[in-house]
């Protein structure tokens, strides 16, 4: 196993809590931030200025660094702490995506997400005989010594985590609401059971509600942290088919149990097969994918390197003239910006960071970015 990066301070873990916080400020754009200027501390002292560039109307909401000390108490309080990126413990795949948390709360043991994992999802009103081969696989699964990942929501979610601790098993949960919420409420047991023998990580501040539009951000976790996704029983337009998408775009295995054609549950699971998806129907069909990309030991993606010093005032207000032009409300990839504008990546990167900052541009998977 390779060598991960030094624990960051504590001191240097709450910069980056109030980096993250901070208004119109996503994974992407901190990691940009943090690559242009070393610390958290000087990207801060820095946003005001960015955000003006940027276009932006009224002065950048910095988070209140009451907000982040009572953050740290509440975490504290549950018995959770913040994981960052590169440091043991936060989970490696997810150390390959561009909009990885910079930050993750966790509670339990999360070296435990080390190993290598699967990602098992489906219906939150599934089938008992669906509910049974969860729980059956997960456990078939971690006898050969994967860990099982899921999102500790009803149903499939449920048999899979369940599965894996009846196995003796490593699971990691990952949650869309705050570390210190177990949802739904009939899951708290399990909750509290993954906490003491697995590691549960949530990206949301501490105390944050369960919201619709905080679960898709979930889901690219699941995905991320995974060297394939399990669908079991999905419906069309259901959550599992998101992961599924995002699973597919990070370059991960999809995977999926044929359902009958009669139960709305598994339209979605069966069409992911018709799409390419490995069909499942035992183990062997998922080793079959995913024993020959398994790593022999876990090995931390390198830090991005630094980025060269912003450019000058000129060259800035030049270039947010030309993205003003060729940004559009339709996604565009950042290459092709780049090749368009013939200015340079760092050029079109800290502009687009700018005019996020503002809230001017929107960032999309795949690499592509709109108007805001």
């Amino acid at each position: 196993m390779t060598a991960r990066l030094p624990l960051l301070p504590d001191s240097e873990k709450r910069d980056w809590l109030r980096l993250i916080r901070s208004a119109h400020l996503g994974p992407i754009t901190f990691h940009h931030i943090l690559r242009y200027y070393g610390s958290a501390a000087n990207a801060i002292e820095r946003l005001p200025e960015m955000a003006k560039r940027g276009g932006a109307k009224r002065k950048i909401e910095l988070a209140d660094i009451k907000s982040i000390d009572a953050e740290l108490k509440a975490l504290k309080a549950c018995g959770a702490n913040l994981v960052a990126w590169g440091e043991p413990g936060y989970p490696v795949g997810l150390m390959q995506l561009d909009d990885a948390p910079p930050l993750l709360a966790a509670k339990g043991d999360p070296l435990i997400s080390e190993a290598a994992g699967i990602a098992i999802v489906g219906a939150r009103n599934a089938s008992a005989i669906a509910q049974r081969f969860t729980r059956d696989i997960a456990g078939e699964l971690c006898r050969q010594d994967f860990s099982i990942i899921s999102g500790l929501a009803r149903g499939i979610d449920k048999a899979a985590h369940d599965g894996a601790l009846q196995a003796n098993g490593k699971t990691t949960a990952f949650i869309g609401t705050g570390i210190d919420i177990a949802f739904p409420p009939e899951n708290t047991k399990l909750h509290d059971e993954i906490a003491e023998r697995g590691v549960i990580f949530a990206e949301m501040p501490a105390g944050t509600p369960p919201l619709a539009q905080n679960f898709p951000r979930r889901n690219r976790l699941i995905s991320g942290a995974s060297l394939g996704v399990l669908v079991i029983e999905a419906a069309l337009k259901s959550g599992s088919l998101i992961t599924a998408r995002m699973a597919a775009e990070q370059g991960r295995e999809v995977m999926a149990v044929p359902g009958s054609p009669l139960d709305p549950r598994c339209h979605g699971s069966n069409d992911l097969i018709r799409q390419g998806a490995t069909l499942v129907e035992r183990i062997d069909d998922i080793l079959a994918v995913i024993a020959p990309q398994r790593p022999a030991s876990v090995k931390t993606p390198s830090l991005p390197a630094a980025m060269p010093a912003p450019v000058g005032d000129d060259d800035l207000a030049r270039a947010h003239a030309e993205l003003d032009r060729l940004l559009s409300p339709n996604p565009v990839e950042i290459d092709e910006l780049i090749r368009l504008s013939g200015l340079s990546s760092a050029t079109i990167l800290m502009v687009l960071t700018e005019k996020e900052l503002a809230g001017r541009v929107l960032r999309h998977p795949g690499g592509k970015v709109s108007a805001g």
